[in-house]
């Protein structure tokens, strides 16, 4: 693999990871949607380790999640107002990058043993999602770590009215 790069909008903040992800995150919950400003969030998942900060310094807002009660970390840069990762107090030595703020964003595989879409129970009613990977109504596990039943659809499933 070679290392990739990324940043802010401003270029004040760059960073690269010298690893794979582990696993891609889709996140459709009200915290990803407000974060991105979109309809979700792609978040591919590294080990801590694998970051490296090039240039700047990136401040860092904390939000309690209102589904586990732990607090996430938001990574950004406070000239643009970009947001380039999260990390987790719940999670620790991961963390989430913004996949969208990758120089190349579509470098990593999305591959049905290492990515999933979450919280589809509150997804927006356009969503599109493709046939072939794990989806779960909300997060893949319960606050206590215990892994939830994945559905899987065969061809491309549209989110209707909730």
């Amino acid at each position: 693999m070679t290392r990739q790069e990324g940043g802010c909008l401003c270029g004040s903040i760059r960073y690269a990871v010298s690893a794979p992800p582990s696993r891609v995150t889709f996140c459709h919950c009200r915290f990803c949607q407000k974060a991105t400003g979109s309809a979700y969030m792609v978040e591919p998942i590294f080990d801590e380790a694998a970051l490296e900060i090039l240039t700047g310094t990136p401040k860092v807002y904390d939000q309690v999640s209102a589904g586990s009660g732990k607090t996430v970390h938001i990574h950004f840069c406070a000239d643009c107002g970009t947001r380039l990762w999260l990390s987790f107090e719940r999670f620790p030595g991961a963390i989430g990058i913004y996949a969208g703020t990758f120089d190349y964003p579509c470098w990593f595989p999305i591959e049905p043993e290492t990515s999933k879409h979450i919280f589809l129970g509150v997804a927006r009613v356009d969503t599109v999602i493709p046939p072939g990977l794990p989806t779960f109504v909300e997060h893949a596990m319960t606050n206590d770590g215990e892994p939830q039943n994945a559905t899987i659809f065969e061809t491309c499933h549209f989110i209707g009215s909730h």
